[in-house]
């Protein structure tokens, strides 16, 4: 028989702390919703997607571009790629 278990965690971040994870979000949201754009284009263009590796290795080219993007956890922004 499988159990399942689950925990919650209730965090209590100070205002410094509250910024960096709206930031972190925000960022995250943005590299999402700019390489589903992308992924959408090379779809509709060529019957076929971008990978994650292809879109891993523009993400440096959208930081260039992008430099707020420099302000919050790297593997934050990557890991909203990979979903």
């Amino acid at each position: 028989m499988l159990v399942n278990k689950a925990y919650k965690f209730r965090i209590y971040p100070n205002k410094e702390q509250e910024i960096l994870i709206v930031k972190t979000i925000g960022c995250s949201r943005f590299v999402f919703n700019y390489f589903l754009d992308k992924w959408n284009q090379a779809y509709k263009e060529n019957g076929k997607g971008l990978t994650y590796h292809a879109c891993s290795a523009r993400l440096p080219h959208l930081k260039k571009e992008f430099a707020w993007l420099k302000e919050v956890d790297s593997i934050a922004i990557q890991s909203s790629l990979k979903n």
